[in-house]
């Protein structure tokens, strides 16, 4: 396995199959590209079955054995399910998907291998979700994650993006989840400084306190060293006793909420784990900076195990080392690295600075309205705060 100078090693790899999206959220980021996307048809620079099942073999050869696959939105590509079923073995294959096409391909996709996907869901109500994704989809998500269900690919994560506009649905969204089982809730904070609107963020330290109130049991998970908060339906008298058996949480009785939470986290940067592709067939050691991009070329095995063997090499933690603190506490850029990285073309690779989140075809643009009167956002949420941002598990 390889590893970059600061020990960290790549055990996984996140894959754009395309940056064609149904929907145009307003905090998206293009795996941290900007604003791509073009027409819906399939168009000729995204990476073809062949390559993307060429550079998962190479990855394979250097034991990454996890793999998620990304866009765009990237169930708009017809051949998923041969690339899934051509994946190399002892690869986990995961999938980000804002589920409005799940439906009559949820069994397909599982057929062929598919072992757990993320389904985006902002909100629980209609009108704020069409706000948020520009796209009256709601139903057909809901479908999307029945769909998933029935095809047995619970426990479904649901992805949250948490700002202005959707933190006084954080409470009803995680007693959905706890009622319900089969999902958890990956609770993402919202990332102004690649999404731009600082304004919308929200102090997501205040969901952790409110969270840590509201669980049963916390737990620490080793990636990231994130905490899992388990959260029993309202009313249910089950205590943390109750809930774990031989050192593990009876998911039929609790759910799972989860916050991703990196940005000025050095803690998260240092336990990063994975490279991302982009569906142009570039690679990049790290999601905030677009100075880093590496072509493979004509995608023949060679050329991508001597681009993989750079990037990881070249990998470096965003917060803590190539953002650090001045003398004021503010986070600046690192003057080592600067004009220090291959940029490869980055005239095809789209805008620095893009938005955040997890159905990931850029937007940035239009206003994300918040309801001043909801004590939820005023009280809980949203005193001191700060700028924030998003990824995901």
């Amino acid at each position: 396995m390889l590893a970059d100078e600061f020990g960290r090693e790549v055990s996984g790899v996140r894959v754009s199959l395309t940056d064609r999206c149904n929907f145009d959220c307003v905090y998206c980021h293009n795996e941290g590209l900007g604003d791509t996307r073009g027409p819906m048809a399939p168009r000729d620079h995204e990476m073809s079955t062949d390559d993307v099942v060429r550079f998962l073999e190479v990855a394979r050869e250097f034991d990454v054995d996890a793999v998620k696959f990304t866009g765009g939105e990237p169930l708009l590509r017809q051949d998923v399910e041969e690339i899934i079923r051509r994946m190399p073995d002892g690869m986990e294959v995961s999938m980000t998907t804002n589920g409005t096409m799940l439906p009559g391909r949820a069994e397909a996709l599982v057929d062929a291998g598919l072992e757990r996907v993320n389904i985006s869901q902002d909100a629980l109500d209609q009108e704020t979700f069409k706000e948020v994704t520009q796209a009256a989809a709601y139903d057909a998500v809901m479908e999307g994650v029945d769909a998933a269900l029935d095809a047995g690919l619970a426990p479904v994560k649901l992805n949250m993006v948490v700002f202005e506009q959707t933190a006084g649905y954080v409470p009803e969204m995680v007693e959905h989840v706890a009622e319900n089982d089969g999902l958890r809730l990956q609770l993402i904070e919202y990332m102004p400084e690649i999404a731009g609107h600082p304004e919308w963020a929200i102090d997501i330290q205040r969901v952790h306190d409110w969270l840590a109130g509201e669980a049963a049991h916390v737990e620490q998970r080793e990636m990231h060293d994130r905490k899992r908060y388990w959260i029993t339906p309202e009313g249910s008298e089950t205590d943390a006793a109750d809930l774990i058996d031989d050192g593990t949480v009876d998911e039929s009785r609790a759910g799972m909420v989860e916050i991703v939470d990196p940005v000025e986290n050095p803690t998260f940067c240092a336990n990063c784990h994975r490279v991302r592709v982009t569906h142009e067939g570039y690679l990049k050691g790290c999601l905030n900076r677009n100075d880093d991009l590496r072509p493979m070329g004509e995608m023949t095995k060679p050329e991508i195990r001597e681009t993989f063997r750079e990037t990881v090499a070249k990998r470096v933690p965003f917060y803590g080392e190539y953002m650090v603190r001045n003398g004021d506490g503010e986070w600046v850029v690192n003057e080592e690295y600067l004009d220090s990285e291959p940029t490869g073309d980055e005239a095809a690779s789209g805008d620095d600075g893009a938005a955040s989140g997890d159905g990931e075809a850029a937007s940035g643009d239009g206003e994300a309205a918040t309801d001043e009167t909801d004590p939820v956002v005023e009280d809980v949420f949203a005193e001191d705060r700060e700028d924030a941002g998003t990824a995901d598990d």
